[in-house]
């Protein structure tokens, strides 16, 4: 019972989608995400469904591709210097936003808004986190009404589709685990514009509950396995002003509700006992993002900088997730080949704390945990 246990702590990782990616369109990675208020673009079907309202009176779809690498995550503790394996992955998201269909906008959104990878090779990081994997596709369709001149709302559905895989290994006892789900939430925003130049935004994500269902083999054991876990709500409040240069800079105030992910509860079917519930106790977290956009006659400059706490208190961290405080800074353009067609290029570099961690598994450090996201985009207006 204890090695399952020890086994499972992992979860938390894999199934609450901890490594969240707010960055899901190329406007997104250049703002570092600061672009809710003034979002103009197709992937206001996602960032900000309310703004589509406010958009010009035509069709308009996006499809981008990113390219997000982690890094050799270093642990440094006594007698232990061990590296994981770096990880490359290419994302695919796709954006639309109609023209106006009945005093209504629609739009639909296929994004990857969570996603973890992590690998070790050497003890004692395999004896938890020798390999998992989260992959995650949510379909987002939306619809947003005006209210008046100056305010439009949305709602949204959202589609999530999940798996995961895990294996570890310690001398005498071996798992591995797969599991996928379907899963369902809602979107809302508010888009308030008293002026040409001033706008303010209010988004709200809610809470899906992952009901993961797969197979667990442990030595030669074999059953079922079922988990739910919260990935938590996220509200979003964000400003935007519009200078005369046509700079326009924007600060938005994000909020993770993290705080509904208290405890792990797996469920075993025949022929394995269930492990006791495993606490995890997250807090909620905020984040600071600020952005900034420079329109030129064809091309568009960006910039942004966010600040971002990590919800994982010392007593839960493990190899799975070394999470941390970081600070990430991004850059980005694009470019108005005609009437009907931009493209552009983007990048974000996110710098992570080291984090010393002394808990009840780990007494050591995790170091150089930073994250590289490269964004390229087509957008299409008919």
């Amino acid at each position: 019972m204890r090695n399952i246990t020890l086994f499972l702590m992992l979860g938390s990782a894999l199934f609450a989608g901890g490594y969240k990616i707010p960055e899901t369109s190329l406007n997104s990675v250049a703002l570092s995400a600061a672009n809710v208020a003034h979002v103009s673009s197709a992937d206001s079907a996602y960032c900000n469904p309310a703004n589509m309202v406010f958009m010009k009176n035509e069709s308009v779809m996006e499809a981008n591709l990113m390219y997000i690498g982690l890094s050799d995550v270093n642990y440094d503790a006594a007698g232990i210097d061990i590296e994981s394996k770096k990880e490359n992955f290419v994302v695919p998201s796709l954006h639309y936003a109609s023209h106006e269909i009945g005093g209504a906008r629609f739009g639909l959104s296929v994004v990857s808004p969570a996603g973890l990878s992590k690998r070790w090779d050497d003890a004692p990081a395999i004896y938890s986190a020798q390999e998992f994997s989260l992959k995650t596709v949510e379909v987002n369709p939306s619809v947003a009404l005006p209210i008046g001149d100056k305010i439009a709302v949305a709602l949204g559905i959202r589609a999530i589709y999940s798996e995961g895989v895990v294996k570890n290994s310690r001398p005498g006892v071996s798992l591995a685990m797969d599991g996928n789900s379907i899963d369902f939430g809602y979107n809302a925003a508010l888009t308030y514009r008293p002026a040409s130049e001033f706008e303010l935004a209010l988004t709200y994500r809610s809470k899906v509950d992952l009901s993961m269902e797969g197979d667990v083999v442990i030595n030669s054991l074999q059953s079922s396995a079922s988990v739910s876990v919260p990935v938590p709500a996220l509200l979003n409040i964000a400003v935007a002003y519009t200078l005369e240069s046509k700079t326009t800079l924007e600060f938005v105030y994000e909020r993770n509700y993290w705080s509904a992910y208290k405890e792990l509860d797996f469920d075993f079917g025949q022929g394995l006992p269930d492990p006791a519930p495993i606490a995890k106790n997250w807090k909620d977290t905020n984040a600071f993002r600020f952005g900034i956009t420079q329109k030129l006659d064809a091309l568009t400059l960006m910039g942004g900088v966010v600040i971002d706490e990590s919800p994982a208190p010392d007593a839960t961290l493990g190899f799975e997730m070394p999470d941390s405080d970081s600070v990430s800074v991004s850059l980005g353009a694009r470019y108005q080949i005609n009437e009907k067609i931009n493209v552009g290029l983007a990048a974000l570099y996110s710098i992570r704390e080291d984090r010393r961690v002394s808990n009840a598994t780990l007494d050591g450090e995790f170091s150089n945990a930073n994250v590289l996201m490269v964004s390229s985009a087509l957008e299409y207006k008919f």
